[in-house]
């Protein structure tokens, strides 16, 4: 099985893989890119850049948004900051350094060549977001500024307050409207895929919904490329944008391409706790927010318990009787531990009995400290909109009372399998960006997200997919009347129609955060056997239940928001059986897997390299069959696998 998997990672020494690669793989010549046409899925950093980067190039792109502008894509969310290997800080970083992190941040689970190519370009996304206007914050001096983050011992990360992934955006949003406006790209706003189209096992098109109209759509081309993003809202509650869905990627992984390591997914420490049943996303606060917050609980049952009553307020407990649990844990890293590790201790305390709010789920983001050491005018300066993004959403005041986070579902490190040519198991299918699985491995560091997507869009698809399209240079672009194009359509509205023949009793949120409570107690932070396979059970009953009794009102060929909702939600019961799945088949934790049933005595990862050295790609066998899986083995030639440790 493992020889289905190839991953053209090219020999040779670690910093000449790509450029030696890029001297190799063949080119598509001006006059011919403009016979062919590639259609690009979402319009977040990765699609925005490549779409951009490929009209620019010459090809013919169509691209497609499901939100009425790109700049409503969930990139925007992304606050603290994108990492890059410049060294400003003079503090020895380097391409190496930044490497290594990303490789052991992910418990090494991820490719050697994939990550080294992430950190040799880092350095010129930097470049070319100067360019395009990107306002990165400066030092006094007026150079760019880095400040650190989780998993680092050195300051990378470039930031635009609180705000860096809108700005980032912005830059590649310039560039995707220059490219229409020259008419090198077609824009599709408020359109989303809904199936892939193959034609003799090739991708050669989609269809989509006009999400206004309700009309189905064909589109063909000579290569799709998938930049839709990762399936955290699998969980209901998540860190994402309430239209934020893996059903592009899922479709395509029922069309045949491989869907690797779905059970690889991130809980951020950094959220503002769940306040209430009625609730439907959870809110971020950067990790950025760890360079100078300290995190904490009472060391004192009867404080805990005063401050559940309200009978005090945070700021009232002593400096010796607070217990700073990371930095007592993890002495060389302190606050500044990979996102992981910041969860698990959170959720230890919080197991523990010392969570801070009436619900026993929250610490403590205290900023005290810095304001006494910096000023509060230092620390508006940096994080004010993450301040009082805060203060609005709970009405307390961070620069008086220490602010209230647990951890929640953020992203998603599975993805489809790709090549290092990020090509999937279907010939001229792409994904990048978070809808692959390529960089992070078991855990994402914190400023690697925005790094992957503008790497991806800007500096690396634009290279490898004239690999592929040098071969259809003579071929004709796909014929919408085609009879792929026919079932595709036809196999669509058969599902639509479907839904909304049920007319149950049920709304599609209720089983959406059924499904959510489920994922989220049983292949959440902690995982074991036995709430894996009672995962899968109450997941198939749920499912069952789903098309038996749900209510999506409307008629087809309109515009329909529950319909859209409902058939992602559909996507979304198979996606987290898969994740049970793929969790209940790796016994040992890695990264954000974490199997109660492999940890050391003190409560850390415990890794089998023996075992589970390897990529898990899973292949689609039909709906009433078990998905085959198949393995990539990781092979180490220029770092040696680890105990991870944040503690010296």
């Amino acid at each position: 099985m493992a020889a289905i998997l190839n991953a053209k990672i090219p020999a040779g020494a670690l910093d000449e893989k790509w450029t030696n690669h890029k001297s190799h793989i063949r080119v598509v010549s001006p006059a011919n890119k403009r016979k062919l046409d590639i259609i690009v899925v979402g319009t977040g950093l990765g699609g925005a850049s490549a779409a951009a980067s490929l009209g620019e190039l010459g090809y013919r792109v169509k691209v497609f948004c499901i939100s009425d502008s790109p700049r409503r894509a969930h990139s925007i969310a992304a606050q603290g900051g994108i990492n890059a290997a410049k060294n400003y800080q003079n503090d020895n970083d380097s391409v190496y350094r930044l490497f290594y992190d990303t490789i052991k941040g992910g418990d090494y689970r991820s490719r050697e060549g994939n990550v080294y190519r992430l950190a040799e370009v880092s350095n010129l996304i930097i470049d070319q977001c100067v360019a395009q206007g990107v306002p990165f914050a400066r030092d006094y001096g007026g150079l760019l500024d880095n400040r650190s983050f989780g998993g680092a011992q050195v300051s990378r990360t470039f930031y635009a307050r609180g705000q860096t992934g809108q700005q980032l955006l912005l830059g590649a949003y310039a560039a995707l409207n220059r490219a229409i406006a020259k008419k090198q790209v077609t824009a599709f706003p408020r359109h989303e895929m809904l199936d892939l189209v193959l034609i003799d096992g090739e991708a050669k098109g989609i269809i989509a919904r006009n999400l206004v109209t309700g009309e189905i759509e064909r589109h063909s081309a000579h290569a799709v490329v998938l930049a839709s993003g990762g399936y955290g809202n699998v969980f209901f509650l998540s860190t994402n944008a309430m239209n934020s869905n893996g059903s592009a990627a899922w479709r395509s992984y029922k069309k045949g391409a491989f869907f690797a390591n779905p059970c690889f997914a991130q809980i951020h420490p950094t959220c503002i706790p769940v306040h209430g049943e009625q609730q439907s996303k959870l809110t971020l606060m950067s990790e950025s927010l760890r360079n100078d917050g300290r995190i904490w609980v009472p060391k004192k049952q009867e404080d805990v318990e005063k401050l559940r009553r309200k009978a005090i307020k945070a700021s009232q407990i002593p400096e010796d009787d607070r217990d700073y649990y990371l930095e007592r844990r993890y002495p060389a890293f302190g606050n500044l531990v990979p996102r992981d590790v910041a969860s698990r201790a959170a959720k230890e305390r919080c197991d523990a009995g010392f969570g801070v709010n009436e619900t026993g789920l929250a610490v403590f983001l205290d900023f005290s400290t810095a304001i006494q050491r910096l000023g509060k005018t230092v620390i508006e300066q940096r994080y004010g909109n993450l301040f009082q993004m805060y203060e609005k959403i709970t009405d307390v005041n961070p620069y008086e009372e220490p602010m209230m986070i647990y951890p929640a579902i953020h992203y998603t490190m599975g993805g489809l399998w790709v090549d290092y040519n990020l090509m999937t198991t279907v010939p001229g299918l792409y994904a990048i960006g978070e809808a692959n699985f390529s960089d992070h491995g078991g855990n994402r560091l914190g400023a690697s997200a925005l790094m992957q997507g503008l790497a991806d869009g800007y500096f690396i698809l634009p290279y490898t997919i004239g690999d592929y399209l040098a071969d259809k240079i003579q071929e004709k672009k796909a014929d919408t009347a085609h009879p792929a194009f026919e079932e595709a359509e036809r196999a669509v509205c058969d599902k639509m129609n479907k839904l909304l023949a049920i007319k149950g009793s049920q709304t599609v949120d209720y089983y959406h955060k059924q499904l959510g409570r489920i994922m989220w107690e049983y292949v959440g932070m902690a995982r074991h056997e036995a709430g894996l396979k009672k995962a899968i059970d109450e997941i198939r009953t749920l499912r069952k239940a789903f098309w038996e009794n749900v209510y999506v009102p409307g008629e087809p060929g309109e515009f329909n928001q529950e319909l859209e909702k409902a058939a992602r939600v559909a996507d979304f019961f198979e996606l987290g059986e898969l994740m049970a799945l793929d969790a209940l088949n790796r016994v040992e934790s890695c990264g954000g897997h974490f199997r109660e049933e492999m940890q050391t005595d003190d409560g850390e990862t415990k890794r089998d390299d023996q075992q589970y050295m390897y990529v898990a790609a899973w292949q689609y066998r039909g709906a009433d069959a078990e998905p085959s899986l198949h393995k990539e083995t990781l092979n180490y030639e220029f770092v040696k696998p680890s105990t991870r440790n944040y503690k010296d």
